[in-house]
């Protein structure tokens, strides 16, 4: 195989076993979990790399089952929309793209496993966090062929980065220099057809089923409905990438902090997290946009400078969900004042349905409950405001960790455990203080005190949400280690 040698050491590629390709395979699999796209997506170009270097087709898969964490309406609805669309830009580009969804009259056990026997080669998705990182490992450990990880959801690959950085300052340096070389991408023409040959399974095609009744039927979490904020599939993100270009970014760097101006958010974390758009799409249009250098360069500060920072952290660390990624000087200093009097505690039930004693928080998270995000300005208070709301420093990251992967669209992803994990830490302030100790606290003014952000807050607070179930296990659990 000419250059694969070069292929594979990519800073892009990461081999997962040590197998080598199979040349009597039908095949290269592309297993797709979160990079639901078919156009600038470096999983599929790279299973076509290796399928024309071994003169194979490739054959894309994404399957969806009912057990993922925290599966619900909306979730589900906004993955389906998007595979399907994935499965449609496919066959657009000539390729295979199979998919399932698991139900009680459609299991199919295995699924994976009995795909990549069929396969010269597993392409993944080189996912740091929740159930993407673990599902790979497992399946690499398990196939006979080589599985090799990609990944898809960064301009510049950590790999070309130093291992251990320990500050975004020092990420920066060598970050920001190295993203000219990365941020041009082309399509490759697959130089094989689309593999037609036989499947273990009889696919789904979600073009062609009426998605609504098949989630109505799944064993679910149907008390969280689907944000009618964020239409799903690719048309949808394509439309809110408009927005960014033509409403958001002329604007951006002057009213970002704004929670009260619906322009001051691009609102592309959900299809940043699901894939639906790539980074790099997402930097083309904003370099090509009549927009300020300013706001440019500040969209591109929170897309690549801290996006990208958060995920490189992610990568270095076992579980970047788990409590043990806060700094040891912040654990320590909240573990110190663990025992406190704590007189803004509040029941889980109250905190999940937006009924708590404090406005603020209660605004904070009905968006949560009712769009399926919320603006980043607001996100901090109400992490901060948790920590004093729960009865122990352990149980205000699982709870944060909790409603956020539960509610969010963009939850169970390193940038949204970055952020709840720099308002447990952050930079040590000099003062002790009740319930925080040196961790800094942060208030609501930089909403309340806009113009009219008081009567802002009150109709947030008041917004009407859904009456979601409250969970009977201990949601803790994957938070702790």
């Amino acid at each position: 195989m000419s250059n694969f040698d070069d292929w594979v050491e990519s800073p892009r590629v990461r081999p997962l076993n040590a197998a080598e390709p199979r040349q009597a395979g039908r095949y290269v699999l592309c297993w797709l979990q979160q990079a639901l796209r078919a156009c600038d997506n470096p999983v599929i170009d790279a299973a076509l790399t290796l399928g024309n270097m071994l003169g194979l087709p490739v054959l894309v898969y994404h399957g969806v089952r009912e057990d993922y964490p925290y599966a619900s309406d909306r979730l589900h609805h906004f993955i389906l929309a998007a595979s399907r669309d994935l499965g449609i830009g496919c066959r657009e580009r000539g390729i295979a793209c199979v998919q399932h969804v698991d139900r009680a009259d459609r299991r199919e056990k295995g699924l994976v496993y009995r795909l990549a026997a069929e396969a010269a080669a597993v392409m993944v998705e080189d996912q740091p966090a929740f159930v993407a990182r673990w599902q790979a490992a497992r399946v690499a450990s398990g196939v006979p062929v080589p599985c090799y990880a990609i990944n898809a959801a960064c301009v510049v690959p950590p790999a070309v980065l130093d291992k251990g950085i320990g500050g975004r300052a020092a990420f920066l340096r060598q970050h920001e220099p190295a993203r000219a070389a990365w941020l041009d991408w082309s399509e490759q023409t697959p130089a094989v057809g689309p593999y037609a040959g036989p499947l273990p399974f009889l696919p789904d095609r979600l073009d062609e089923i009426d998605l609504q009744a098949v989630i109505a039927r799944l064993a679910i979490d149907h008390s969280l409905p689907a944000s009618t904020a964020f239409a799903a599939g690719r048309a949808a993100a394509e439309q809110r990438l408009k927005r960014l270009v033509e409403e958001v970014l002329p604007v951006y760097a002057a009213v970002r902090n704004d929670a009260t101006r619906p322009e001051g958010a691009s609102g592309l974390s959900p299809d940043l997290h699901f894939g639906v758009l790539g980074p790099r799409e997402i930097m083309a249009a904003v370099m090509s946009a009549k927009a300020g250098s300013q706001h440019k360069r500040k969209f591109a500060d929170e897309l690549l400078g801290w996006r990208e920072w958060f995920r490189y952290q992610a990568s270095q660390l076992d579980a970047p969900e788990r409590y043990d990624r806060v700094a040891g000087w912040a654990r320590a200093s909240l573990a110190a004042h663990a025992s406190d009097p704590r007189p803004a505690a509040e029941t889980l039930a109250a905190m999940l349905r937006g009924e708590t004693r404090d406005e603020t928080w209660n605004a904070c998270q009905r968006q949560f409950l009712a769009l399926g995000w919320m603006h980043n300005n607001l996100r901090m208070y109400w992490a901060k405001r948790i920590i004093a709301m729960t009865p122990d420093p352990e149980t205000a990251w699982s709870t944060a960790c909790y409603l956020n992967d539960r509610l969010s669209l963009d939850g169970r992803d390193p940038s949204t455990y970055g952020n709840i994990a720099a308002m447990f830490d952050g930079a040590p302030g000099s003062e002790e203080r009740a319930i925080y100790g040196r961790v800094a606290t942060r208030g609501d003014g930089s909403t309340r005190s806009r113009n009219g952000g008081a009567a802002w807050l009150a109709e947030a607070a008041g917004r009407p949400v859904p009456n979601v179930s409250i969970p009977g296990g201990d949601y803790r659990r994957p938070y702790l280690g």
